[in-house]
């Protein structure tokens, strides 16, 4: 197996440490080439689609790729802004302010962002770290419920790469965050902002709407503990808010193929609800810590259009965390309690970096002298 080249380790390089936050992934452009480029990656990844590879290869290659791309590219378009995709904008936003955060703690840590598919990839983004000299490395994928098709499928490219690396950064990840209890005040802090913007659905005898993102009920079955995840997040979140049980629903959305996915079903619940006389549902979105396609076109757009066509009267979204600074301030001290033991307090640093200087000075003095 081939090595990576790598830059020459030099003596008295003071090591860096970097904190890599991973997403989903975005295509470049709201058109079909880029979808399917996207989508064949995406796909493509047996942790996302367990099934025999002979067999998927076949439905994706002559089925798929051949449809979906077109049907895709008119959805990214419809939510597509001036600055790019949604995803890309906040997610560059959050790794931008989260490396202010951290440097006004006066710790010494840049913050790096990758995609788990499309661009940024994770492999150009480790190969810049590598070239900056990072020796420690923490890893937060942006799901904040741990699943096998995501979190898992970050850590199967790092470490795929990191085995071809012949100077391997000591390494960290966070598994998940779902019961962090600064992601849940700022989760509680994007709905009360909106209650008080739009008042309460409960007040009009309505409920607020929890979904999140589905995967195959198999994948329960089989020990995957993103059911049990996405429940607590929610339980959490309205125990926080104050709500009772009738107040709320957890929900999954983006049910593929025939098989049984996690229920109950984002898009049967809103048509039920409204069917049942519910004239107001609050939706949000808790798995996603930034607004993309999933959140804005499918809930926010063709969930308002199931629950009015059922006979819904008012479908409020509440738009995902983002950058605001309730969630900016929890994904720092999330870095910074996987961060401690590590020697990255600024100051340190600095006066690491100045004695490394005299040690290379003095020998380059020494050499000259002989």
């Amino acid at each position: 197996m081939p090595f990576s080249t790598e830059p020459p380790f030099v003596h008295g390089t003071v090591p860096k440490t970097a904190v890599l936050l991973v997403n989903l992934g975005t295509p470049d452009a709201p058109e079909p080439s880029a979808v399917r480029r996207y989508l064949k990656e995406f796909l493509s990844d047996p942790r996302v689609v367990e099934i025999p590879r002979a067999v998927w290869w076949l439905i994706l290659n002559g089925v798929i790729l051949t449809v979906r791309p077109r049907k895709s590219a008119a959805k990214y378009a419809s939510i597509w802004t001036e600055r790019g995709s949604p995803l890309m904008v906040h997610s560059v936003e959050q790794a931008t302010l989260l490396r202010g955060y951290i440097g006004e703690q006066g710790l010494d840590a840049t913050v790096a962002l990758a995609m788990r598919y499309g661009r940024p990839s994770i492999a150009e983004v480790l190969a810049e770290l590598q070239r900056q000299h990072t020796e420690r490395l923490l890893i937060i994928p942006m799901y904040p419920q741990y699943s096998a098709t995501t979190t898992a499928s970050v850590l199967d490219a790092v470490f795929d790469i990191l085995r071809r690396t012949r100077n391997v950064p000591e390494v960290r990840w966070v598994k998940h965050f779902h019961d962090d209890s600064g992601y849940i005040e700022a989760l509680k802090q994007s709905v009360l902002a909106h209650w008080k913007a739009f008042g309460r659905a409960q007040d009009a005898g309505g409920k607020l709407v929890m979904s999140f993102h589905g995967v195959p009920k198999r994948t329960l079955l089989l020990g995957d503990p993103y059911h049990c995840e996405c429940q607590k997040t929610g339980r959490l979140l309205a125990e926080s808010l104050g709500l009772g049980k009738d107040d709320y629903v957890v929900t999954f959305q983006s049910r593929f193929g025939k098989a049984e996915w996690l229920q109950p079903y984002t898009a049967p619940t809103l048509h039920a609800l409204a069917r049942q006389g519910v004239a107001r549902v609050d939706v949000m979105c808790p798995g996603f810590p930034a607004d993309c396609l999933e959140t804005l076109e499918e809930i926010a757009i063709e969930g308002k259009q199931e629950f009015m066509s059922a006979g819904g009267r008012e479908y409020r979204y509440i738009p995902c965390l983002n950058g605001s600074p309730a969630f900016i301030h929890a994904l720092t001290a999330l870095a910074e309690r996987h961060l401690r033991g590590w020697d990255i307090a600024r100051g340190h640093a600095e006066q690491r970096a100045a004695e490394a200087a005299r040690s290379r000075a003095q020998a380059l003095l020494g050499g000259a002298s002989d």
